[in-house]
C-alpha cells in the first residue's frame, strides 16, 4: 500500500528526521515482496518489513541513521544467525531524510493523488545518489533528464509491462499506481463499519454509501464516504469488476441496489448480508423484474466465506474479507468476467 506517502509527507511537515527503509532485493525466501517499506523516527516506527529480527536489527540501524544524510544499501541473510526460517536473503535500502519534504516526494503526492501512475527511480550510491519520478510523459525531481535519460526509458517500460518493483544492481524502480482493488460497501450501520474497517488495511479503493444523515463517524484514508438520499444510483460510480457488499438498514434498499448491481452485469461480485430466506424472496421478485437465472445465480447471499458461521459484526467483516481475498486471489487474467461466469458455489443448483 501507498499511505508511506502521506506519512513521509506529514512527518517531513513537520520538521521530524526519518529513514525509509525499503526491502530492495531477495534471494530466496523472505517475509516481505520487494518495495515493502517502514518509516522510522526517532520514537517511532511505521509500516512492517515483515517483523521478527530482520525488522528488529533493521529498525535499530535507521535509528542510528537519522541524522544521516546519505543512503546505505545492506544484506541480510535470513539463517540461523538471524533466528529467521526463511532461509533467504534480503537486501535493505536505507534512505534517511531530511526535515523538508524532497522535491520527489512532493511530485509523488500530488500525482498520487490524482491515480497517475508513476515510477520512483532511485540510483542507489553514497556518493552520488539520485531520486527522481517518471510518468508516462513527464520527468518530476531530475534536471538531468538527458543524463538518466536510459533510466526514465527502463522506468517507462515498467510502467508499460507488469509495473512490479526491479532492481538492476544500483538503480532500483518502484512502480507507485493506485490500487485496482474496488470495493463498494452500502450501508455504515455496525456491520458495515466493521467490513469496512476489516477491508481498509488492504490494497484497496474503498466506496461507503449511506442515505442517513452525519453516519459517518471515522473513515479511513482509502475510504470515500458517500451520503445520498439515491444510494441505489451510486452502483454506477464503480469501475467494471469491481466488489460489491450491500447491508443497508432497508431490505427495499438492499433489493434496489443489488438489482442495479446485478444488471451491470461486469462486476466481479455483489454480496447481500442476509439469510438463505432472504436471498430466496429476493430471487422470487428479480425473476418478476425479469432478471436472468444467470444474474440472479451470481448474487452471493449469506455472504462470507465458508467455515465462519459467527453473527458479531467483526466476524462477519472477517468472514467477508477472506470470501473477497479467496475471490480475488481466483482471478486468473485481467479480464473482467461477467455474472454468468461467476456463479457463487453456495447458489449452484
Amino acid at each position: 500500500m501507498n499511505e508511506w506517502i502521506d506519512e513521509l509527507t506529514d512527518l517531513c511537515a513537520a520538521d521530524e528526521p526519518a529513514v525509509v527503509v525499503t526491502v530492495a532485493g531477495i534471494r530466496g525466501s523472505a517475509p516481505r515482496e520487494i518495495g515493502a517499506k517502514m518509516i522510522v523516527t526517532a520514537r517511532e516506527t511505521i509500516g512492517t518489513i515483515g517483523g521478527g529480527q530482520l525488522e528488529y536489527q533493521c529498525t535499530k540501524l535507521a535509528v542510528d541513521m537519522v541524522e544521516e544524510a546519505a543512503p546505505s544499501l545492506r544484506s541480510f541473510p535470513l539463517g540461523s544467525s538471524m533466528g529467521q526460517c526463511c532461509g533467504g536473503v534480503v537486501e535493505i535500502l536505507f534512505e534517511p531524510t531530511g526535515s523538508d519534504i524532497p522535491a520527489w516526494l512532493r511530485d509523488l503526492k500530488a500525482l498520487h493523488g490524482q491515480r497517475e501512475p508513476a515510477v520512483i527511480v532511485t540510483r542507489i550510491s553514497r556518493s552520488s545518489p539520485s531520486k527522481f519520478v517518471v510518468t508516462a510523459d513527464r520527468v518530476f525531481g531530475s534536471d538531468e533528464q538527458d543524463a538518466l535519460s536510459g533510466l526514465v526509458s527502463a522506468a517507462r517500460s515498467i510502467l508499460d509491462g507488469d509495473r512490479m518493483p526491479q532492481r538492476d544492481v544500483q538503480d532500483f524502480f518502484e512502480p507507485v499506481v493506485a490500487p485496482d482493488l474496488n470495493i463498494a460497501v452500502f450501508g455504515a450501520g455496525h456491520v458495515g463499519t466493521a467490513v469496512v474497517s476489516a477491508l481498509c488495511s488492504l490494497d484497496c479503493n474503498i466506496r461507503w454509501v449511506d442515505s442517513r444523515r452525519n453516519i459517518f463517524r471515522h473513515v479511513p484514508r482509502n475510504v470515500r464516504a458517500i451520503e445520498t438520499a439515491e444510494p441505489a444510483l451510486e452502483a454506477a460510480a464503480m469501475p467494471a469488476g469491481s466488489y460489491f457488499l450491500v447491508m443497508t438498514h432497508s431490505h427495499a434498499l438492499d433489493f434496489d441496489i443489488c438489482d442495479r448491481i446485478l444488471r451491470r452485469n461486469d462486476a466481479r461480485y455483489c454480496g447481500l448480508i442476509g439469510s438463505v430466506s432472504k436471498r430466496r424472496r429476493f430471487e422470487k421478485r428479480f425473476r418478476q423484474q425479469g432478471l436472468s437465472h444467470a444474474l440472479i445465480d451470481a448474487l452471493v447471499c449469506p455472504i462470507g466465506v465458508d467455515g465462519i458461521s459467527g453473527k458479531k459484526p467483526a466476524e462477519i467483516a472477517v468472514a467477508v474479507a477472506a470470501e473477497i481475498l479467496k475471490l480475488r486471489g481466483q482471478a486468473t487474467s485481467f479480464s473482467v468476467p461477467s455474472f454468468a461466469d461467476n456463479v457463487h458455489p453456495l447458489n449452484r443448483a
